[in-house]
């Protein structure tokens, strides 16, 4: 067993005892919550159970009522969050943004080359590599409304990856996809973790999805009721602490007919 102080070295996210509230209800209590080097952590839990607050405190947007938060062994400031790729729920309106592929992912590099410069050929080229590593450079001129959910969720993604983060924050990334298209997408997820040691934190409301995929999972309802490896949070005891003992989980199967016609022709 390492001591504490090496453990907390590989820990891009630490939270310790957080404690948030919004009109005097807590929405966060007593939270401790780690995401380590080159994983895949899930954030699960129900409609209002502080998931997205959870994400805020750790780019430093909600400061909490107590409790410490490091990201990368610091509090969140400028130069931590230059080191995160955060990709926030999309909303409809952004699906039908009128520009190609490659204009959105530049829009991930505003924050370095600023809003009000062009990019110049070096960006453009760095736009270019990182839709190549999500499978998309051969639609870098198509216009952004006219891709498929799963192309657009893949473009966001190298938006995301642009500033060469070494962490990915994700809001609920799957919603409004197909779910081949989802196993496609934790698949890229998967492979930027092996390949470059990428980290990712992603909250999903989809407990059943989720597990197949993270390496370690949260269930947050107000409080962490369970923090540990993926397919141990299945247990009916954290099911029911987390979304009530009505809940009924569907897991998805990659031996689906779907899932095999897709794969049958690869």
């Amino acid at each position: 067993m390492k001591p504490e102080s090496q453990v907390k070295e590989t820990h891009y996210v630490d939270l310790e005892d957080i404690w948030v509230a919004y009109d005097h209800k807590w929405v966060l209590q007593s939270v401790y919550f780690s995401c380590g080097a080159g994983e895949i952590v899930g954030i699960v839990g129900p409609n209002g159970g502080g998931k997205s607050t959870l994400l805020k405190v750790i780019l430093g947007l909600v400061r909490p009522d107590r409790g410490t938060v490091r990201l990368f062994g610091e509090k969140p400031g400028k130069r931590g969050l230059q080191e995160v790729g955060y990709l926030p729920q999309i909303s409809q309106a952004e699906r039908f943004f009128p520009v190609s592929a490659l204009d959105v992912v530049l829009m991930g590099l505003y924050a370095r080359i600023g809003f009000f410069r062009r990019p110049d050929q070096k960006d453009r080229e760095t736009a270019m590599e990182v839709l190549n590593r999500v499978g998309m450079a051969d639609h870098a001129g198509r216009p952004f409304g006219a891709l498929s959910g799963g192309q657009q969720q893949r473009v966001h993604i190298a938006r995301a990856l642009a500033p060469h983060p070494r962490l990915l924050v994700l809001d609920e990334p799957a919603t409004g996809v197909d779910s081949v298209a989802q196993e496609d997408f934790y698949r890229l997820l998967a492979e930027l973790r092996d390949a470059e040691g990428l980290s990712v934190l992603m909250v999903s409301h989809d407990i059943g999805v989720i597990t197949a995929h993270a390496d370690r999972i949260a269930c947050l309802n107000v409080e962490i009721h369970y923090h540990g490896e993926a397919q141990a949070c299945m247990i009916p005891e954290n099911i029911a602490r987390v979304f009530g003992r009505d809940l009924k989980v569907m897991v998805h199967d990659s031996r689906c007919a779907t899932c095999f016609r897709r794969h049958s022709h690869e």
